[in-house]
């Protein structure tokens, strides 16, 4: 995982620690507007969790697929690699052949 998906993620873990912090520090004051805010406060939070879950299952299995793709067809992308090897070192060879053309 690259850094900024890593700062990403730590960022997003802190808010859903302070959003859980503010619940729990205002659960003694009263009043309706107190209430619903904390309720829709803590329905966010718990769509934020199954989102980061789905999301967290879609990239391993995205990544154990390409994995698994990578391990099927490995012969054919050395094939192709090697391919282009050749073919640079051949077309290199051809213009180093050349007499100097003014």
């Amino acid at each position: 995982m690259n850094k900024p998906t890593r700062a990403i993620l730590h960022d997003m873990r802190q808010l859903a620690e302070d959003a859980q912090a503010l619940i729990a520090a205002t659960a003694d004051v009263t009043g309706e507007t107190a209430a619903e805010s904390r309720k829709r406060l803590s329905m966010t939070l718990e769509r934020g969790k199954k989102l980061y879950g789905d999301v967290s299952a879609k990239a391993y299995d995205t990544a154990l697929n390409g994995d698994e793709a990578a391990t099927k067809y490995i012969y054919h992308a050395v094939g192709v690699v090697a391919g282009a090897f050749l073919g640079f070192f051949a077309a290199h060879r051809c213009v180093s052949k050349r007499p100097n053309q003014k």
